[in-house]
């Protein structure tokens, strides 16, 4: 069932102590934003095909659900967020710098907070 789909983020400030921002499908488009500036300290723009998404469940916008649970830290690169998403749920994502432009792709999200 696509709505029970869960994405585990992994901030990696403590190696121990791993804090982790869970995302299912039911979330607004708004709170995986909001949720995803606050563990990495950038943005990230979700996409209804080639136009920014509306403001609403994650579950309106996704074109499949592959099912499981994958884990992002911040030593994970931005391509490998961006196609985890587009791979599990066909949505299409782009993190930010912090100046609000595109971020590379081969970097990791740690390295965007500096």
């Amino acid at each position: 069932m696509v709505d029970s789909l869960m994405f585990h983020f992994l901030r990696e400030a403590e190696p121990r102590n791993y804090q982790k921002m869970k995302v299912d499908l039911r979330k607004k488009v708004s709170s995986l934003q909001n949720e995803f500036r606050t563990e990495f300290g950038v943005g990230i723009r979700v996409y209804n095909g080639a136009k920014f998404a509306d403001d609403v469940a994650l579950n309106k916008i996704a074109k499949k659900s592959t099912g499981g649970a994958i884990d992002f830290g911040g030593r994970t690169l931005v391509k490998t967020v961006e196609k985890a998403f587009m791979d599990n749920f066909g949505i299409k994502v782009q993190v930010e710098t912090k100046d609000g432009k595109l971020a590379n792709d081969d970097v990791t999200l740690a390295s965007l907070k500096k």
